[in-house]
């Protein structure tokens, strides 16, 4: 059990990583900062929220572990703006679903006395903010853990034992590397599911009342936040142009066949689709 966790800039993930921590003992005392006084005053009244504070050094100067849920562009700016505050030893890590340059940066802001190890759960909604934090959001999903080659080991264990006492299956690997599986597996799909409904929304609006599920279910996640997907997909940007790439030519291929009226192709394509689909493992 960690003495004291913190976390910073609690949306759904932050809340999440709090209500699962306190409701399975991984930390005996929570402390949490949000930006804005009325998020900290809501959160004060939270049973798992132990304390809050007025500033993320506050937040952060007891810590054994910090867990900074802000967006991807504000982690390395606000691990650089609480390192003088850590203790010798303390861990930070993150929550940002890209890991590259906010785990080399981090890891740079830290040396010397703490330490910063990245990681990302593979968890979430298309809603955003504390309020809907759950405790087992991430009960079976997969938390990527992203170390430079010199973090340290210590550090290393602490943040990988974190994520699975969540209920998370911790994939430890190389922040370029997971860099590019998400471009594929998490942000080209909100991408193509985004760029749909814009499409869509340029034909008659009256046909979105003829939606049924294949419709509902593609385009779920194009509900979610803009301005906090235009900051992922800044910091991406390449692994995400290389996906777009990959996809218009897998696209135009089924494309070609159509027009070409070569439906033993057009049935190729749709047969590897679903066998790709089929061998999802079941969702928790």
């Amino acid at each position: 059990m960690l003495n004291q966790l913190t976390i910073l800039a609690p949306g759904l993930l932050g809340a999440s990583v709090a209500r699962a921590a306190k409701a399975r003992g991984a930390a005996h005392r929570i402390v949490i900062w949000a930006r804005r006084a009325e998020t900290r005053l809501a959160l004060a009244d939270q049973p798992w929220c132990d304390a809050t504070c007025d500033t993320p050094g506050d937040a952060a100067k007891d810590a054994d572990l910090v867990v900074i849920a802000a967006p991807v562009d504000m982690i390395v700016p606000l691990t650089r703006q609480i390192a003088p505050f850590l203790r010798k030893g303390a861990v930070v890590c993150d929550v940002g679903s890209v890991k590259g340059e906010i785990s080399r940066q981090g890891h740079e802001a830290t040396r010397g006395t703490a330490h910063f190890v990245g990681a990302h759960p593979m968890a979430g909604s298309e809603k955003t903010g504390w309020q809907h934090g759950t405790p087992d959001l991430f009960e079976g999903r997969t938390c990527f853990v992203t170390p430079v080659d010199s973090t340290h080991p210590e550090a290393l264990k602490k943040v990988v034992a974190f994520w699975r006492d969540l209920g998370a299956e911790v994939v430890t690997i190389d922040p370029d590397k997971h860099d590019e599986i998400v471009a594929h597996i998490s942000h080209l799909p909100q991408v193509l599911a985004s760029s749909l409904c814009a499409f869509l929304s340029a034909r008659d609006p009256g046909w979105r009342n003829f939606a049924g599920g294949g419709l509902r279910d593609t385009t779920r996640i194009a509900s979610s936040d803009p301005k906090l997907w235009r900051t992922i997909l800044a910091e991406n940007r390449d692994e995400v142009l290389r996906a777009l790439r990959e996809f218009q030519d897998e696209l135009q291929g089924l494309q070609a066949a159509l027009a070409n009226r070569d439906y033993v192709e057009v049935t190729a394509r749709l047969e590897r689709g679903r066998a790709y689909r089929d061998k999802f493992r079941p969702a928790p």
